[in-house]
């Protein structure tokens, strides 16, 4: 069979020229997992009832079962800032990675 007609040859008597090949980074990775745990964590917290379905103890005169949802509203907001935070240095690492690789 014959080569493609796009596929490189070298010119006669020379070995083939290779091409290095393409390096992407890992789509899993230590930054991705902990932003994972940082977004999957409050619905985790929030839909486990059986953990916060008590009334003592009580804050300032409120039932545990409503403080606590009220605590997780801030530490959901904390932790999905974080996500945040930690997805755009990702993307940004991505790019100049990517942008460092064709240059």
């Amino acid at each position: 069979m014959s080569e493609a007609p796009d596929a490189p040859r070298a010119p006669e008597g020379k070995p083939p020229v290779e091409t290095p090949p393409v390096v992407t980074p890992p789509v899993v990775t230590p930054v991705r997992a902990v932003i994972a745990v940082c977004l999957i964590a409050p619905f985790v917290a929030m839909l486990w009832v059986g953990s916060y379905a008590k009334v003592d103890p009580a804050f300032i005169g409120i039932p545990f079962f409503y403080w606590y949802q009220m605590l997780w509203v801030f530490i959901s907001t904390a932790l999905t800032m974080v996500a945040y935070k930690l997805w755009n240095r990702d993307q940004r690492a991505r790019k100049s990675q990517k942008e460092g690789a064709s240059a």
